[in-house]
């Protein structure tokens, strides 16, 4: 069951203002973006499975608006993987702040390195249930929504590994080309005036990262770093992407 854990009162928006939901907000990439968008005046809508770590980000979010101005933002918890537990979280967001203007499907696990054969059955499921079956809920619950109104654009996050292979990481790259095709399809379905694109965030260190590559994680950007980039894309998109596979660089 999906409960809020900070409805903040609503304020008026301006033109440039957006509604962005962003899942998988607890840590990583997700929780960068919602800071990062959050910053520049937009309102973020976040889930995540983790109580504590989604009250840390609500009070944070909080943070980056001036005192005598209310915080828009709201973050729920909710599990991707549960149809069930999309389904009222799409109720919860509609009452609290209506239709949102960009989705960010961004929760995404990993499988530990591991040839296929000797995957266990339950981290193979697991990465699929949140890479493939959770995008597809925030699609089926959400997009009639942006559909009725001809608006709107979903960024589903996609890989390097969605696009390449490499060994190992099999049910992730399976998950992440699913992805690819998924977004390509669902492109074809929309109508004119909304978009919907595969994202490819680039190799950026987060806890993923540092599962499959070790300490070489620490190379590459954190996505404190990235944030500031990825904003400025998704923010950018207009319906003359849709159905694109994109990176950000």
């Amino acid at each position: 069951m999906t409960s809020p854990v900070a409805v903040a009162p609503l304020k008026s928006m301006g033109a440039s203002n957006k509604n962005v939901l962003i899942t998988g907000v607890s840590k990583g990439l997700g929780r960068a973006l919602a800071l990062e968008l959050a910053k520049r005046g937009h309102t973020v809508i976040g889930c995540a499975r983790s109580e504590e770590k989604i009250a840390t980000l609500s009070s944070e979010l909080s943070q980056t608006q001036q005192k005598t101005d209310p915080s828009p933002h709201l973050v729920l918890k909710a599990d991707v993987r549960s149809d069930s537990s999309i389904a009222e979280l799409a109720r919860l967001v509609m009452e609290a702040k209506g239709v949102p203007d960009i989705i960010v499907n961004n929760a995404g696990a990993i499988n530990a390195n591991n040839k296929i054969w000797e995957v266990p059955v339950e981290e193979f499921d697991s990465v699929i249930d949140i890479n493939i079956k959770g995008t597809a809920n925030v699609l089926r619950h959400f997009l009639p929504l942006m559909v009725e109104r001809k608006q709107g654009v979903i960024v589903n996050m996609s890989s390097g590994w969605g696009r390449s292979a490499a060994a190992e990481v099999a049910p992730y790259c399976a998950s992440k080309w699913a992805i690819e095709g998924l977004s390509r399809s669902v492109a074809k379905e929309l109508p004119a005036g909304m978009a919907i694109v595969a994202l490819n965030p680039g190799v950026i260190n987060t806890d993923m990262l540092a599962s499959c590559f070790g300490s070489s994680a620490s190379l590459y950007p954190t996505a404190d770093a990235w944030a500031p980039k990825a904003a400025t894309m998704i923010l950018n998109l207009t319906a003359e992407d849709n159905g694109a596979s994109l990176s950000v660089v």
